[in-house]
């Protein structure tokens, strides 16, 4: 049923509800009402890649490889995938009476907050560092989700509202200081955009923003009920309501904490703050009608699911997941989230003269380093090792060493130092070529509370790999092998020497629980890369130039704002072609172009427009992203493409935080920046159009 149809019945079982009653439903973990016949419900779900924590479910790539397909298409499709398995998920729990955590069908996803800064943990769980790229992706994971029925497939999330990204250790007491114009040209836009799309929830983040906690901050609700007009619910992240008297010391008192909320307009509560609502109701803090009104906004949202009576969607079977057809997109993803960073010609490795591969590094064959965080249950998991073993069966002896720990300098706890460094230049010595799978997974960067870093927060102390596996990395090169270094992370990482040593070098992100196989095909060629980075790469050193990780201004961050070359740029990334742009003009609807391949393998290609408002003084410091396009590009052949751009993206954002038309808008058409450094390392470079 629509909102409207919802909204009445919603009322109309409220108000048959005592006021303890509707207070119970505000709860995350809402009991059942078996006097009205309202069935127990727990909110807190997860999809960020995939339905997470509630057992098996098909695996997608982190949400930061998602963002490197740049792919709106697949994203939407993605989530579809997702609302499908999560039906599937609930109609079995359901029907066996199980309601617990994890079981329900409001997902907590996307994350669309701005990876502002390398160094956050969190930031592989977003779709990267641009407003515009973000905005697009999240709205078509959103309707992905949600459908486009009339009933919610499922009830998508945007979180965290609205300026968080880091640190987490500060998290719960920070304040995250943005004047207008960062506010409404970088950490609000796709909020903004979800919002139009129809989102049905938007939970707050834990900081404060320009001194008020985000689950009540009385600006940030009036721009998301009043300016943009959002029907939906709010929640508070997991907890958060609590730190308004234990870390921000906004309020004395977990009741007083929780009608703060409530009065600013926070609908659920994840966490126990709310708990103490009737204690605060029965002190005269919060009224029957706030209780009521957040009630009804919850209740909407269940009729819409079709949660209280039946749905389209009731007959989605357990068997849709894990089906064929979602491993299939899933796969895809993979192998158009993969970014080839560097290629001296090593890649793609012939089979027919691979007589011995060595495969080496701690996360080669880790499954843990596949799945990022947040994550599902998958019933198979295939490593890089083990897509490399089944893609060379027979034909190729494949050996292997783990080489290092992941950051500890011992693999054994009896053994010495380096334990296995021996082993692996000894099988590094016997192989034709190596393959050397190192970086991160959830433990080394993550959430705060979720991993055992050294800044025991899940943040980066820096840019680099653990020392052990820098040890690694150098040991094998020395060994003089042509080496491909596959680095399975989710954030900026500067390999150093090891990069300018390794013939090739390709990032896979976490590329999802059977990722291995996808990354074993495009190291053999059966698969041309093609993702691009939805953030800049910088060199470890850039750190001590940039802002401090607290400060939230956009100066010096971003690809928008950088100052200095970085390590490699937003949106650059090689393939197995040799595509340019050979032409590209102008059009009443936005820029045509012309991509060419000159290379003798078919690829996928990403075209990118980038704008830059000559003459204004409110501009970003270097050209952004307004337009962009994935195309099949066959060799030797060409395409065109035409890529609208509204006049809205044209617009820039001045020190007040509004839109204006101001200056010359000039375009670039390329497959990557229209900076130096992308023609550079690409070799072409990015046309201008007036």
């Amino acid at each position: 049923m629509n909102r409207e149809q919802a909204r009445e019945k919603a009322i109309q079982l409220v108000n048959r509800m005592t006021v303890e009653e509707a207070a119970g439903q505000l709860r995350y973990d809402a009991p059942a009402i078996e006097r009205l016949g309202v069935p127990a419900y727990n909110w807190w779900n997860e999809a960020l890649h995939g339905v997470a924590r509630g057992g098996t479910a098909t695996s997608f790539p982190q949400a930061i490889g998602l963002a490197a397909t740049f792919d709106p298409a697949l994203v939407r499709s993605l989530g579809d995938v997702a609302a499908t398995e999560g039906r599937a998920k609930y109609n079995a729990a359901a029907a066996h009476g199980d309601r617990d955590i994890y079981k329900g069908l409001t997902f907590w996803s996307p994350n669309v907050n701005i990876f502002r800064d390398p160094r956050w943990g969190r930031g592989h769980e977003t779709y990267g560092e641009d407003p515009f790229l973000t905005a697009t992706l999240g709205v078509q994971y959103v309707k992905g989700l949600q459908g486009e029925g009339e009933t919610l497939k499922a009830a998508a999330c945007a979180k965290h509202f609205a300026v968080h990204s880091g640190p987490e250790a500060l998290r719960h007491h920070f304040d995250a200081e943005a004047d207008p114009k960062d506010m409404n040209e970088t950490y609000l836009p796709a909020f903004h955009a979800l919002v139009d799309a129809g989102v049905e929830s938007v939970m707050g983040a834990y900081n404060r923003t320009n001194g008020e906690p985000c689950c009540a901050n009385t600006p940030l609700m009036k721009t998301l009920r009043e300016d943009w007009g959002f029907e939906g619910h709010f929640v508070s992240d997991c907890w958060a309501i609590n730190d308004f008297h234990t870390g921000h010391m906004v309020t004395d008192s977990p009741e007083a904490s929780a009608a703060l909320a409530l009065e600013k307009g926070c609908d659920l509560n994840c966490g126990s703050a709310y708990v103490y609502m009737m204690k605060a109701y029965e002190k005269g803090m919060v009224t029957e009608e706030q209780i009521r009104r957040s009630a009804v906004r919850l209740f909407t949202c269940r009729y819409m699911l079709g949660l209280m009576d039946s749905s389209p969607y009731d007959s989605i079977p357990l068997e849709a997941v894990e089906c064929p057809e979602h491993l299939s997109k899933a796969q895809k993803a993979t192998e158009e989230a993969c970014v080839l960073l560097k290629n001296d010609g090593l890649l793609p490795l012939d089979a027919d003269k691979l007589t011995t591969l060595a495969v080496i590094g701690p996360n080669a064959n880790s499954r843990v380093a596949l799945v990022g965080n947040y994550h599902g249950t998958s019933s198979r998991y295939v490593t890089v090792l083990e897509g490399l073993q089944d893609a060379l069966e027979s034909r190729t002896r494949v050996l292997y060493s783990e080489g290092c720990h992941l950051f500890k300098d011992r693999v054994e706890h009896l053994g010495q130092p380096d334990d296995r460094l021996s082993e692996a230049v000894a099988v590094a010595e016997r192989a034709d070529a190596v393959v050397l799978v190192v970086g991160l997974d959830e433990t080394l960067e993550g959430e705060e509370g979720d991993t055992g870093n050294a800044a025991a927060s899940g943040d980066k102390l820096d840019l680099l790999l653990p020392e052990c596996q820098r040890r690694l990395m150098d040991a094998v090169l020395a060994v003089g092998r042509p080496t491909v270094i596959v680095l399975m992370a989710g954030s900026a990482i500067d390999l150093g020497e090891a990069a300018e040593k390794a013939d090739a070098v390709l990032l896979t992100w976490y590329p999802g629980a059977r990722g291995g196989r996808s990354v074993a095909d495009i190291l053999l060629g059966r698969v041309s890369p093609s993702g691009k980075l939805p953030v800049t790469f910088y060199r470890n050193e850039q750190l001590s130039t940039m802002p401090e990780f607290t400060d939230y201004a956009m100066k010096g961050r971003t690809y928008r704002y950088v100052e200095e070359a970085p390590l490699y740029p937003f949106g650059y990334g090689l393939t197995y072609g040799d595509c340019r742009v050979a032409a590209a003009k102008r059009t009443e609807a936005g820029v045509e172009a012309e991509i060419v391949n000159d290379g003798g393998m078919d690829t996928d290609e990403v075209v990118q427009v980038y704008v830059q408002n000559e003459g204004a003084a409110h501009a970003p410091r270097n050209p952004r992203l307004c337009a962009f396009a994935r195309v099949r590009v066959p060799a030797g052949g060409s395409v065109k493409v035409a890529l609208d751009i509204p006049a809205e993206r044209l617009k820039v954002v001045d020190d007040a935080g509004i839109s204006v038309d101001e200056g010359t808008p000039a375009f670039w058409v390329g497959l990557g920046q229209p900076d130096a450094r992308t023609s550079e390392l690409t070799g072409h470079g990015a046309i201008r159009v007036e």
